[in-house]
């Protein structure tokens, strides 16, 4: 549905929904700060006013993106939620990152890895924002591995920091491997060799 937005009075016709998800591929192609206003706006095919008006400033846009990026049907809070446990959460965050990662409508790897690489230090804190995401993502794999030791289906010597951090790491690096090129297989058992380091 389109939203109208209003300026000083004048309302704009402006798809809201249609317009973060051609930012949303944009940043994921290009990345943040390789993506300039002109890019969205010929993308959007919307004046740069109209940009201004629905999201604030390119940072606003961005993160809006990153929020929709965030809100498919599958998110990986749901993934850990909804795991039995953390060795099943883990393999569930692997196997969909692999899919993910080399769709066939979207840019290969993963926008949270991959918009923020090259930020200068004027876009430093988008790349905190992002930073804080992944940090989050990892403390609730965390928090899962520590109840599946609780509930002895991990050794009582597992070091939860550890093998949280080591699967996060493998995602990111998943997701770099996408951008070079590789195969959904490659990443699939990428995840699956990553698995055999669980205790």
């Amino acid at each position: 549905m389109s939203e109208t937005i209003k300026k000083k009075g004048r309302p704009l016709s402006f798809d809201r929904q249609d317009a973060l998800q051609k930012a949303m591929l944009l940043f994921w192609q290009h990345g943040y700060e390789a993506t300039s206003l002109n890019d969205i706006t010929a993308a959007l095919g919307v004046k740069p006013s109209s940009v201004y008006s629905a999201f604030g400033d390119k940072k606003g846009l961005f993160l809006d993106a990153i929020g929709l990026y965030l809100s498919g049907p599958v998110t990986s809070d749901g993934i850990i939620d909804e795991a039995p446990s953390a060795r099943a959460a883990a393999c569930e965050l692997l196997r969909v990152a692999a899919i993910g990662f080399t769709g066939k409508d979207t840019p290969p790897g993963c926008l949270l890895a991959s918009s923020a690489i090259s930020c200068s230090d004027s876009a430093n804190d988008v790349r905190l924002e992002l930073a804080a995401i992944r940090r989050a993502i990892e403390a609730r794999l965390r928090a899962k591995i520590l109840a599946s030791i609780e509930q002895q289906a991990l050794p009582d010597d597992t070091d939860a920091d550890s093998l949280a951090a080591m699967t996060m790491a493998v995602i990111q690096g998943m997701s770099t491997l996408a951008r070079d090129g590789a195969t959904r297989d490659k990443l699939l058992a990428v995840g699956h060799a990553a698995m055999r380091a669980w205790p």
